[in-house]
């Protein structure tokens, strides 16, 4: 049996979304098919204002509704300093821990020659500019520790140690409350490798 045109087109709206098979967005459009008028209506409306609203921060790279961001436009926060992330959600992440005060800058990905991403496919060449235009002295590397995280982060120090910047990447290891017998390999490698004087 065949689902109704607007059931099919629905399902396959929401298998673009990364994570959703078949059945998952069957069981979504059928609570969509059940929820109140309102709530479809407030749904599709914070759909199309985060396309609408929102763009991309023409220092850092982050999302905003305003160009530059609120974080670039803060003249309290250390200009000394940029932390690199890949992705948005990743500065979200970081500014709810209340602890870091400079500046961010977001890569929109990682390196990734299986995957066909070069250098010139992440924004590279907007840190580089950034580096040359304002007074950093440290950038700090925050990419996530798979492989493809770790060749970014290398090919990024290569690029800005020449220029005399500090570059320093943040500590991967156990996290607070795991046992040691669970860790995989590289996770026990980053935990000995940044282990520091008590």
């Amino acid at each position: 049996m065949q689902y109704p045109q607007p059931v099919a087109k629905l399902m396959e709206s929401f298998m673009k979304l990364p994570g959703i098979g078949q059945k998952t967005a069957t069981r979504l459009a059928f609570k969509v098919i059940d929820m109140d008028e309102t709530d479809v209506n407030e749904f599709a409306k914070s759909l199309i204002a985060v396309k609408r609203d929102l763009s991309y921060c023409s220092i850092c790279g982050n999302i905003t509704e305003s160009d530059p961001c609120e974080i670039c436009q803060d003249k309290s926060r250390d200009q000394s300093t940029i932390l690199v992330v890949e992705e948005p959600k990743d500065v979200m992440a970081l500014e709810k821990m209340r602890e870091y005060t400079g500046l961010y800058h977001v890569l929109h990905g990682v390196l990734s020659p299986m995957e066909g991403t070069g250098p010139e496919d992440i924004n590279i060449t907007g840190l580089i500019t950034r580096l040359h235009n304002e007074i950093v002295k440290e950038v700090i590397i925050a990419t996530n520790a798979t492989t493809e995280g770790e060749a970014t982060a290398i090919y990024l120090s290569r690029l800005i140690k020449p220029a005399g910047i500090k570059v320093t990447r943040l500590a991967h290891g156990l996290s607070v409350g795991s046992d040691i017998e669970y860790a995989d390999e590289i996770t026990l490698l980053k935990a000995v490798e940044g282990r520091r004087e008590l």
